[in-house]
Parts: structure tokens; C-alpha cells; sequence
């Protein structure tokens, strides 16, 4: 049943970027598991009924191994298009076996990349990892981390505080499309927790002002007056409080929402 399955072609040629990308493929293991030995030791306990229920199974799962795949694939040939293969710091970084090492988490972690937009952020983080040493392959694989760990919509605040620094809770919430909803519904309850997400994963922060040396200023405490009863709650959405990227976190737009240009001389037949 395996064999019936075709396997994604590989780039072919004797080329710099064809031996990579066979190479990053190798690594981050592209066979596909081989179940027949599993099936011929326990296909005598099933009934004639109960065998067709696990070949449907058995088919369904290799072929979804094999979109992953080609998924896997084509996410390394467009790496391979972003990257200066005659710039031999590239060369030297793509083949060293830390850079391997980030292939092989983010491909063992593929599950993670259940959409075609975290699959774009994967690409990126391993094309600037292999072009720029801004953030050590430590805090690289933590990025890596990030994409199984966080949604979608906890990378749009991001991007929305990146593009609008000092931007506030209702801003982000407008930002990203949302309309209006109760405080107490459901999506308010949902962006609180977003927002204590990133807040307590060092993400993003509160706007501080700092001194010449980057300490925080404490801020002047806003005594109200007596009598006047309990301090109100916040709004999931408010207006007042301004957020900031932390430095972990604009180092993380920089690797995963920077996308490098293809270059021009690639050809996916080398």
C-alpha cells in the first residue's frame, strides 16, 4: 500500500542549491514510515469487515503523511530560492549542524503548522536564521516553540503592536478586524487570556518609559479620591493603557514576519 503512494520529486542536478535541498530533505526525514510489516502481524485477528475499516484507516493516514511531505518539500526549495548560495558564510551556516539542528526541531514540529500561514512563518524563521545571527539558535528554536504554542491571532497582535508601538488593548482588538462584543462574552474572556499569553511569555509589555540605561521609570501613583468606592474594573478592550514590543519580541518579527526576496537566479530544476 505504501509503494502505491508517489513520493515527491526532489530537485535534480548537480547544482549548490539542489545538493541542499536533497541534503535538508535527508535531514529532516522525508521517508515515509513503512506499515506493512504492522498490518501482516496483526491482520489475522481482523474480520473481512474489520480489515477494510483499517485499509480505509491505513490509506488515509499514508496519504496525509504524504501532504506532509510535499508540504515539508516545498517549504525547502522555497528556502532555497530566499537564500544567496554563493555567499559562502550562507553555505557554511545552512550545512553546519546547527543549522540543521533548527531543520530538524522545525520539521519534527511540523504538526504545529497547521495552516499555510504558520507554514509561511516557518520558512521565514529558517531563511533569516540562515542569513542573519541577531538571535542565537537558542531563542531561534524558542520562536520555532512559539508557532506550535501560540494561534494565529496571538501572531496579529504581535504584528499590530509591531506596526503601531504604544497601541492599547482596543486598538489591537479593532487592528485585527474584531467588532464589537459584551465584556462578558466569551471573545473578551479569550483576548484577556491572548493578551496574558504574550504578556507572561515576554512577548509584548505595558509602554514604560526607561532612563539613558534602559531601567524602567517608576510611574507616578494616581491617587483617586475618598469615598469614591471600589477602583473600577478594566475593560478587556481599553483605551488608556499603551503596549510595546519587548526586544525578544521585535527580534521575533525580524525572523518570522521578515520575508526575504527570491532570488532571481534560482531555477527549482538545479
Amino acid at each position: 500500500m505504501v509503494d502505491d503512494i508517489e513520493k515527491p520529486e526532489m530537485p535534480k542536478g548537480g547544482g549548490k542549491k539542489a545538493k541542499v535541498a536533497r541534503g535538508a530533505l535527508q535531514a529532516v526525514g522525508g521517508a515515509v514510515p513503512l506499515v506493512g510489516g504492522l498490518v501482516s502481524a496483526v491482520a489475522g485477528a481482523w474480520s473481512e469487515h474489520e480489515q477494510e475499516q483499517v485499509n480505509r484507516f491505513f490509506d488515509h493516514w499514508i496519504r496525509m503523511l504524504h501532504d506532509e511531505l510535499k508540504e515539508k518539500e516545498e517549504t525547502i526549495i522555497e528556502i532555497m530560492a530566499r537564500l544567496d548560495m554563493q555567499d559562502e558564510e550562507v553555505i557554511k551556516r545552512v550545512e553546519s549542524p546547527e543549522y540543521q539542528s533548527l531543520l530538524k526541531k522545525a520539521f519534527r514540529d511540523w504538526a504545529g503548522a497547521e495552516s499555510n500561514d504558520k507554514r509561511v512563518l516557518i520558512r521565514n524563521i529558517l531563511t533569516n536564521a540562515a542569513q542573519t545571527s541577531i538571535s542565537s539558535d537558542d531563542v531561534i528554536k524558542m520562536y520555532l516553540d512559539w508557532l506550535e504554542k501560540y494561534s494565529l491571532m496571538h501572531f496579529q497582535v504581535i504584528s499590530a503592536i509591531y506596526s503601531q508601538p504604544g497601541i492599547t488593548r482596543g486598538g489591537m482588538w479593532r487592528s485585527i478586524g474584531k467588532g464589537d462584543v459584551r465584556e462578558d462574552s466569551a471573545d473578551a474572556d479569550l483576548f484577556k487570556l491572548l493578551i496574558r499569553d504574550l504578556s507572561t511569555g515576554g512577548i509584548i509589555r505595558q509602554h514604560r518609559e526607561t532612563d539613558y540605561y534602559g531601567n524602567s521609570i517608576a510611574k507616578r501613583p494616581q491617587r483617586r479620591p475618598k469615598g469614591n468606592g471600589p477602583k473600577p474594573a478594566v475593560s478587556a478592550f481599553d483605551d488608556v493603557e499603551e503596549y510595546e514590543l519587548t526586544d525578544l519580541g521585535k527580534q521575533f518579527v525580524h525572523y518570522a514576519m521578515t520575508e526575504q526576496t527570491v532570488k532571481i537566479d534560482f531555477d527549482q530544476s538545479d
